[in-house]
């Protein structure tokens, strides 16, 4: 996967959410009909929660070399530590894992709640973990002596678990593989460029697909990584993926070949939005690498690793859940413990995850949604004190509603409210970190939006993902570190909010947003009904330095419903910001 060393070396991040634009929403197999993309992608739609594992010779070292702790993901040691081929290629000799059990690697899998598998055939320090012919750098050539492929996907398919390969593009021991020396992002790796060829490298990863996807069975995904250091052609991408197609034609592709294929794959982050028109999968971690890591025990919680499948769930992705075994083949205890916790909270809710599709709604304040057909599945993480769910702007009528926990279904009573609907629930919630209220109705989801309101201290928070979007070229993005608008290169490009402010006075309004420097000089006017401020947009370093600014204080002369907007008013260097949020807050008198 790629570390943050890639990312400050400036290397173009394929997986940003907003990379993909809905023209590309249609690519996949060429020809093939909606229908037909819908059935080859129907299992994985289904699916929702698959686990991914990083593992390879990086975990022998575990994050450690020469005695120090490497800032890198564990995967990315030989790269984080600058260790040249001949020092890294020891570690072959090192790799037993003879307390490796595919059987009881895809039990855990599999009472965890998962449906699918994808593993590291091969990550970017070149290792095989399967029995290539056309290599000798494969785990044949280590002490384990056993193709771990095979076993793998031979316990897969007993079990019913779909089995998918990750591979890497990047390859930094082949000697075929460019770029590298002085100039390359690995100035360290100094073996002779004269007489390598890309292309024949492509032609040896070319083999290496063929293997992995001839010798194994059905493989459900094909999980690409590592292609940023070249252009789709360079890669002869379209020919690499009429080959996998033709060995496969059922299997589904990520986008990180440098072309879009079936799925996008925001890296350790929720996209706010989702990806509108696109299948898409987070991926992330437990802790804070992929590959183990002896000293990294910043583990989740159980909490935030459940929420964050109901939240990915309800935006329409899927979730791809990361373990990073050790070098004996264990899966690390915390990994385990947490795996079997969520396992049993998809016992009980994984009705409301499997197959399910989008929320109607734009924002619930006390959870998340999740559809399917004539049912609502309504995932409270915040329980109200009054025992009344408000399910804000829903026009369905409800037919009935009842704990998804509880196996009797005993109706829970509702009734319609000025602003929805509202679920009398118990005082006791079923479960703390998500609990499923289950609204069955009539029709398809009718949902009329709420405005945005004040929270408790009378601060009024307007996030990019609450915005509305009004031209061509702006649109939400999103990294690890939030989602923020940006694309906005054109001048008739606007934003606003849909704000019902619940007190009278005046509002002190702030901007959290980044500039480029050598970019700024935009001004725009905030406007809330007839009133207006003027602002002028500051450099702040880069498009990811954000910082909050004073802009002026706007009345609201009575309580009641208006659209706060943000109209650009000249645009000097080419775009005007990456805008944040907007904050609105009450002065007391």
């Amino acid at each position: 996967m790629k570390s943050y060393r890639a990312l400050a070396l400036g290397i173009l991040s394929v997986f940003a959410f907003g990379s993909i634009t809905p023209a590309r929403a249609a690519e996949g197999v060429r020809g093939e009909t909606k229908e037909q993309r819908d059935a080859r992608m129907a299992w994985w739609r289904e699916a929702k929660f698959g686990l991914f594992i990083h593992w390879g010779l990086y975990a022998v070292p575990g994050g450690v070399w020469n005695g120090k702790d490497v800032d890198t993901a564990g995967e990315w040691i030989m790269f984080g530590a600058k260790i040249p081929v001949p020092d890294y290629e020891p570690l072959l000799k090192e790799f037993n894992p003879v307390k490796f059990n595919a059987d009881e690697w895809v039990r855990i899998a599999k009472d965890a709640g998962m449906k699918y598998i994808v593993i590291t055939s091969k990550h970017h320090d070149g290792f095989a973990l399967f029995d290539s012919k056309v290599s000798d750098y494969d785990v044949m050539a280590t002490p384990f002596k056993r193709d771990i492929m095979n076993e793998l996907s031979q316990a897969c398919q007993a079990s019913g678990l779909k089995m998918c390969w990750y591979h890497s593009i990047l390859d930094w021991h082949h000697p075929d593989y460019l770029p590298r020396g002085e100039g390359s992002p690995r100035p360290w790796d100094t073996r002779p460029k004269e007489g390598a060829s890309y292309d024949r490298y492509i032609e040896y990863m070319k083999g290496q697909l063929r293997e992995l996807l001839t010798n194994y069975g059905p493989i459900g995904v094909l999980w690409f990584d590592g292609g940023w250091e070249h252009k789709p052609e360079e890669h002869h991408a379209e020919e690499v993926v009429a080959m996998i197609r033709s060995l496969q034609p059922e299997i589904i592709i990520n986008n990180r070949i440098q072309i879009p294929q079936d799925f996008d794959t925001p890296e350790q982050f929720i996209p706010g939005t989702g990806i509108p028109d696109r299948d898409w999968e987070t991926c992330m971690t437990m802790n804070d690498t992929w590959g183990f890591k002896v000293h990294d025990l910043n583990w989740k919680s159980t909490e935030t690793l459940i929420r964050n499948l109901v939240d990915i769930v309800s935006k329409g992705g899927n979730f791809l859940l990361n373990v990073g075994p050790t070098a004996e083949g264990l899966i690390p205890e915390a990994s385990v413990e947490r795996l079997a916790a969520m396992g049993q909270w998809m016992k009980l809710n994984g009705e409301s995850i499997y197959g399910s599709s989008a929320s109607p709604f734009r924002r619930l304040a006390w959870g998340r949604c999740t559809v399917k057909p004539g049912k609502l599945y309504l995932h409270v993480f915040d329980w109200p004190a009054d025992s009344k769910l408000v399910v804000p702007g829903l026009q369905n009528d409800v037919k009935n509603a009842y704990l998804l926990a509880d196996a009797a279904h005993a109706a829970l009573k509702s009734s319609r409210a000025d602003d929805g609907v509202v679920v009398q629930v118990p005082t006791q919630a079923p479960n703390p970190i998500a609990s499923v209220v289950v609204l069955e109705i009539a029709g398809k989801p009718d949902v009329v939006t709420a405005p945005l309101k004040p929270s408790p201290d009378g601060v009024l928070e307007l996030n990019a993902s609450d915005a509305d979007l009004h031209g061509e070229t702006l649109r939400i993005e999103g990294n690890r570190r939030g989602e923020n608008i940006g694309h906005w290169a054109n001048p008739k490009d606007w934003v606003s909010w849909d704000i019902a402010p619940d007190q009278a006075g005046t509002y002190a309004v702030e901007l959290n947003y980044a500039c480029n420097n050598g970019a700024g000089g935009s001004e725009f006017t905030v406007t809330l009904g007839d009133q207006s401020l003027s602002g002028k947009v500051n450099e702040t370093g880069t498009w990811r330095d954000y910082k909050t600014e004073a802009i002026g204080t706007l009345k609201v002369t009575q309580p009641g419903r208006f659209e706060l907007s943000i109209k650009p008013v000249a645009m000097p260097a080419g775009a005007v910001m990456n805008l944040r949020a907007v904050v609105l807050r009450h002065e007391a008198r």
